[in-house]
């Protein structure tokens, strides 16, 4: 039996001309996939007759995709594929997207067989799809540039276990979860992901103005200082639902312990991301643009 694909896209009020660009390059892929539609709360009847899946929730989540996300790879879990990625509804393809994901998991150690995840690459475009000249964030991976393998399909779900008040950085929690994992993943050389830029910051590094209706960076020290101000079973439960122990909140027995200056909870203490610098001078510090 040949192997099968599936590619995820949660959707809820973006614009039908976005909706068909993104449909059109998951179809036209080199390599077959299916294309599933999860509709949070919003659903566009003229998807219907289009040749995807189209999953219909009775609501939205206010969760910039997470449980529409979270529930498509469920699906596809469960159903049995062998590759899962996502696309959001603004964003598209190269025609060998899926291709170059599998061709980069064949040169991991033990062949594409011991691969778990494959980390594409983007390019970021302008709202006229023209091409913003801009490098990816060091460290960062965007949401959209995953492609996992069943080796790590146990963690994919999280999405939809996320906290609906972390979603705005739900790809960097996402992220900070999988570097815990004993995962095994390479990174494509191409570039096949078109990231729709709406983020000012990214206009005016470039010296230009930002299109209509383009957004201020996310303020990630407001998930911390939420994340601060839980009791400490709450927070305990946090770390359950995204499986790790976030940056920038103190773990629960940290807390019981009273424990201040540079302790492991501190924003003075090292970041955990391993960069060396302390937290408040580095993650704590993040304003981040999410995918």
């Amino acid at each position: 039996m040949s192997a099968r694909y599936a590619m995820i896209t949660p959707y809820c009020k973006e614009d039908e001309g976005l909706l068909r660009r993104c449909i059109d390059s998951v179809r036209n892929q080199s390599v077959r996939c299916d294309h599933l539609l999860i509709a949070d709360g919003f659903p566009q009847a003229w998807i219907d007759r289009r040749p995807v899946r189209h999953i219909k929730l009775d609501r939205a989540h206010g969760d910039a995709g997470n449980a529409a996300r979270g529930i498509g790879a469920l699906l596809a879990i469960a159903e049995e594929y062998d590759g899962i990625g996502f696309i959001d509804a603004d964003n598209w393809l190269d025609v060998n997207h899926i291709e170059a994901c599998l061709e980069a998991a064949s040169t991991c150690e033990g062949g594409a067989s011991h691969c778990d995840y494959v980390i594409a690459q983007r390019r970021f475009r302008r709202p006229d799809e023209t091409v913003m000249p801009i490098p990816e964030e060091i460290g960062h991976v965007d949401t959209n540039c995953f492609f996992f393998l069943r080796g790590a399909f146990s963690v994919v779900p999280r999405w939809a276990t996320m906290p609906k008040a972390m979603a705005l950085v739900g790809d960097r929690v996402f992220l900070m979860m999988l570097r815990q994992q004993p995962f095994r993943h390479v990174r494509a050389e191409k570039i096949t992901v078109n990231y729709h830029c709406i983020w000012e910051s990214c206009y005016w590094q470039l010296g230009e103005r930002p299109p209509e209706r383009a957004k201020p960076n996310v303020d990630a020290n407001k998930v911390g200082a939420w994340l601060r101000s839980l009791p400490t079973r709450e927070l305990e439960i946090v770390y359950r639902l995204v499986g790790v122990a976030v940056i920038g909140a103190p773990r629960p027995e940290e807390r019981d312990a009273g424990k201040e200056g540079a302790g492991p909870g501190s924003r003075n203490a090292p970041c955990a991301c391993g960069s060396g610098k302390r937290f408040k001078r580095c993650h704590g510090a993040l304003t981040s643009r999410v995918g």
